[in-house]
């Protein structure tokens, strides 16, 4: 039925169902028996982890399991209806409204292809569904109402027939979408987006509710909706829309800023300016932003920075209970070591070394702090009496340093209680590398005689002992006439 061609590029078998279906039934079934966490189960194949979190995402959302993950009263009667969840949640909520017949007439056509047409505009397909004479449309009919008579109604609908947006908004709140960007484009309450042809009437809709839509998250198009508007939202979920004050960071100056916003989930619908935040609050937010930025944003001194890369030389050499200074490490653990103690910091420029020093150390547990100078020291003092920094960023401590300061040095500088050499980069008179080594007595034995013949030209006034073993050390050139 294919060439040759297109079968190589088919799968060897077809995925299983489990891995690429909407969960939302399955968890209200595992409700319903009892079992809250579907882990415990023996799948053939495992569902998604991230599947799964959506679709007990959506139930609580629509109020059919509560936090533990157990069955609500709604919940049953969700699952009662042989609808899928969603629009069994449309009609239960409607039926608490006294629309039960036109949600479960709306639940048939969305359930049922091609009954109103296959038009992207829900209402129209309505329209013309209630004018169709067809056996089909009859037995649909018939089916919405055993479905409504099943759930019965609470309350008395009203005389005006609710348009079908209200009704869907129970079906689909993460749905709910409000044009932004254009024409035809939409954001909706989940944060994700979708696009509707700007030849279709729909396109040009302040607000929707989306029932069906196809393609990649970051770029689906919409298959089927209804226009909504504002007042719908606040006269039928009035809980979904919140108004509340949010600390952020500003990703264009780096800084924390605060604002009141009115919003329903990522959809804001208002947003007024408030005073710098400042406080957790503001160190949270500053958080979020290293989190978007990376590690290399935090403007670490000198210092901070040496402190991180020795702490992490200890955690890669010795292991638990030394922390991770990695970035990888670090960015998983920032409320932790960053957000205590950085509360006067109103953007990444304000950030202290001291702060994050102070940080760093609080990972450190208390009884291995006094241990670092010993094991991991900031510097090694030459037999010259300098002091000469220790680098901790490679594989092994490095120590870089004029030869002439080691002389007179008969063992090879070591640190953590002189059990772990230092590396050795030799360097000479004009700082450029001569030698790196594990071993000085050696190099003072074997490869020093190659090293002091090219020297000795090269820097003419700098001291270049046969034996420099038993040399004096010394950072100065040689006195003139010598």
């Amino acid at each position: 039925l294919w060439h040759s061609g297109q079968t190589a590029a088919l799968a060897a078998f077809t995925p299983p169902q489990i891995l690429a279906s909407d969960l939302s039934g399955l968890l209200l079934d595992l409700a319903h028996w009892g079992v809250a966490d579907p882990s415990t189960l023996r799948f053939l194949d495992p569902p998604p982890e991230t599947t799964l979190r959506e679709a007990r995402g959506l139930l609580l959302e629509l109020g059919a399991i509560d936090s533990r993950g157990a069955l609500t009263p709604r919940g049953r009667r969700i699952r009662d209806l042989a609808l899928p969840v969603r629009l069994a949640a449309m009609a239960v909520a409607a039926a608490e409204e006294g629309r039960a017949q036109e949600a479960c007439l709306l639940a048939v056509i969305l359930t049922e292809q091609g009954l109103g047409g296959n038009g992207i505009d829900i209402e129209e397909r309505l329209r013309r569904f209630r004018s169709e004479r067809s056996d089909r449309a009859e037995a649909a009919r018939g089916l919405a109402r055993r479905m409504a008579a099943e759930l019965g109604a609470s309350k008395s609908a009203g005389p005006k027939p609710v348009l079908p947006g209200a009704l869907l908004m129970h079906a689909f709140p993460d749905r709910i979408a409000l044009q932004r960007g254009g024409r035809g484009r939409y954001v909706m309450a989940n944060g994700r987006g979708a696009e509707i042809p700007e030849t279709e009437r729909l396109a040009a809709a302040g607000m929707l509710v989306i029932a069906d839509l196809t393609g990649r998250a970051g770029a689906q198009r919409v298959l089927a909706a209804a226009e909504i508007d504002r007042s719908d939202v606040e006269g039928h979920m009035p809980e979904a829309i919140v108004t509340e004050e949010q600390s952020f960071f500003d990703r264009a100056s780096r800084q924390v800023r605060a604002r009141r916003v009115t919003r329903l989930g990522a959809i804001i619908f208002e947003e007024k300016p408030l005073p710098r935040p400042s406080g957790e609050a503001a160190a949270r937010a500053l958080a979020d932003g290293i989190r978007q930025l990376g590690l290399a944003a935090v403007p670490f001194p000198k210092d901070v920075e040496q402190l991180r890369d020795r702490i992490g030389f200890l955690h890669r050499s010795i292991g638990e209970p030394w922390p991770d200074m990695s970035d990888t490490g670090l960015i998983s653990r920032l409320d932790e070591w960053f957000v205590p103690f950085q509360g006067g910091a109103g953007g990444i420029d304000g950030i202290k070394g001291r702060d994050l020093a102070e940080g760093l150390m609080s990972l450190v547990p208390y009884e291995l702090q006094r241990d670092l100078a010993r094991l991991a020291p900031t510097h090694f003092e030459a037999p010259t009496g300098q002091r000469h920094p220790i680098h901790y960023d490679g594989d092994e401590p490095l120590l870089s340093i004029r030869v002439q300061e080691l002389f007179g040095l008969k063992t090879h500088p070591a640190i953590g209680d002189g059990r772990l050499p230092l590396l050795l980069e030799l360097i000479s008179p004009g700082h450029r590398p001569i030698q790196t080594t594990r071993d000085l007595p050696g190099f003072w034995a074997g490869s020093w005689k190659d090293v002091r013949a090219e020297m000795r030209g090269r820097y003419p006034k700098h001291p270049w002992p046969e034996d420099p073993a038993n040399a004096m050390p010394t950072t100065r050139a040689k006195p003139r006439g010598t």
